[in-house]
């Protein structure tokens, strides 16, 4: 009976080490850092995130320790060189540490010993972040997009799907969506070239629209939502795009013609006034406040000829009144951030949903400052104006696009940090005072060999509440076998 109990024993300790149960102790502290990927050295992180799992450049066996203020502890043991962190104990460790921090120690075996490089910390905020997040997913260059996609991820795990693929589209290019306040069911995009239009989904129901009018010099482009659902602000823009064979910046996309419009989904009808449409000026990125009663916007004198004037363009950030009971538009044009004055450009204005920051990017010139290496984020704090750049979450390469979680505590943005080439998703806390913390990158089951092998780009990170569930077959027929609704123009009076 002993050698049965012995025998059993041995197997389950088997069993155990089999299964990643080593738990060691350390015997030797080392001076140094261990060298791993990403850095998530003292970044902030909702406490609903999916694992940070970190994979390792030199280490081949090591050992993971995480602890909590509280003495919690459990230890994970390399795979495949890297650490692949069990989710429930991840969640439960870090719901129960919210306002306090983890630690986080590397451990290997030198000459037989358990030897701890230097610790680092993990702070966990007390806000979470929206569940999910929607990309698109685009080769670095724009030129090619044989095949690309919208996609969603899970934050709190690692599961990704496709809301839109365009194999179904035969290969026509997606672009610009866009969700009214993270509504999984309110949302659009456009697709080009084959099967053009704008599909747009509201209350459960989807319809196609054909939006160049006799009176707008393009569809409609670059949207954001109000706040309250039924108007969608957009740029209709005449577009090109060039590439330099010498340059820092590799892309060049720049306006010879834009304009901002306002589309009534109830009214399929654009509207727009002489303040938004004049033909001196290039006006582009609208946004709406977080009250819905103003809406932003980048604003430049045009400059010609176009493109070998493309570095004498730099674009302010102005704000137009607007009444959604009226449908009107404010009868004066305020400037509030004049980046022209000091040589340089503002992109991307984006108020917080709490109404107290407006973000945008800052770089040298142009409008397009998805390729420019000097671009970086900056806030607006709304209660007293003043102008400054969000250090942490910014780096010495590209800071781009960016959106707001609902509660106004987090922003994911894109960033060439990585490795100069391709846009990656990064998360960064924003404090009650306007301040931001440590940004990271939007967390891989195996980060090293996902994003080396990943040759894409994430373009247009927009957090949403909640998984997009929307039928591939539904958006197929769309696409395919309906005409679409067409728009109409009217200029509305000011206020």
């Amino acid at each position: 009976m002993k050698r049965l109990i012995k025998i059993l024993y041995l197997i389950s300790l088997v069993l155990c080490v089999s299964c990643g149960d080593r738990v060691i102790t350390i015997e030797q502290q080392l001076e140094k850092e261990a060298s791993f990927y990403p850095d998530y050295k003292d970044v902030t992180v909702p406490f609903n995130i999916a694992p940070l799992n970190i994979s390792l450049k030199e280490l081949d066996d090591a050992q993971l320790i995480i602890e909590s203020e509280k003495g919690e502890e459990f230890q994970v043991e390399t795979n495949k060189g890297y650490f692949d962190i069990p989710q429930e104990k991840w969640t439960k460790l870090l719901n129960n540490n919210k306002g306090k921090s983890i630690k986080l120690t590397i451990c290997t075996q030198i000459e037989g010993k358990w030897c701890a490089y230097t610790p680092f910390y993990i702070n966990v905020a007390v806000e979470p972040i929206d569940k999910y997040i929607a990309y698109r997913l685009i080769p670095p260059d724009y030129e090619l997009w044989n095949k690309m996609g919208i996609y969603q991820r899970n934050l709190e795990n690692f599961e990704e799907s496709a809301i839109y693929e365009n194999t179904i589209g035969d290969y026509n290019c997606a672009n610009c969506h866009s969700f009214q306040k993270g509504d999984p069911n309110s949302f659009i995009f456009h697709t080009r070239e084959t099967h053009p239009g704008t599909l747009l989904f509201k209350n459960g129901k989807v319809e196609k629209l054909n939006t160049k009018t006799d009176n707008t010099i393009s569809f409609l482009v670059y949207p954001y939502w109000h706040p309250e659902g039924r108007y969608i602000v957009f740029s209709v823009n005449s577009t090109r795009q060039a590439f330099h064979a010498n340059n820092l910046n590799r892309v060049e996309v720049y306006d010879s013609a834009s304009d901002v419009v306002v589309y009534d989904t109830e009214k399929h009808q654009i509207m727009s006034c002489d303040l938004l449409k004049a033909d001196s000026v290039f006006e582009t990125f609208p946004s709406f406040s977080a009250d819905g009663k103003s809406i932003y916007f980048c604003s430049a004198k045009a400059a010609n000829p176009m493109p070998y004037k493309y570095k004498d363009v730099h674009y302010n950030l102005c704000k137009i009144g607007f009444n959604s009971e009226t449908g009107e538009f404010g009868n004066k044009v305020d400037t509030l951030f004049n980046a022209a004055n000091i040589d340089k450009s503002i992109s991307f204005p984006r108020e917080s949903p709490d109404g107290k920051y407006l973000t945008f990017v800052l770089h040298q010139y142009g409008n397009f400052s998805i390729w420019h290496k000097d671009a970086d984020l900056y806030n607006i704090d709304l209660t007293n104006g003043e102008v400054y750049p969000l250090e942490k979450a910014n780096s010495e390469n590209v800071e781009s696009y960016h959106s707001w979680s609902q509660n106004s505590r987090w922003m994911v943005f894109s960033s060439r940090r990585d490795d100069g080439l391709y846009t990656r998703p990064y998360i960064c806390y924003i404090d009650k005072t306007g301040k931001a913390h440590k940004a990271f990158m939007l967390p891989q089951h195996n980060p090293q060999k996902f994003y080396q092998d990943l040759m894409l780009s994430y373009n247009i990170p927009e957090f949403i509440n909640d998984k997009v569930d929307i039928s591939k077959k539904l958006i197929e027929t769309m696409l395919k076998d309906e005409p679409g609704v067409g728009v109409i123009y009217h200029s509305t009076q000011k206020q």
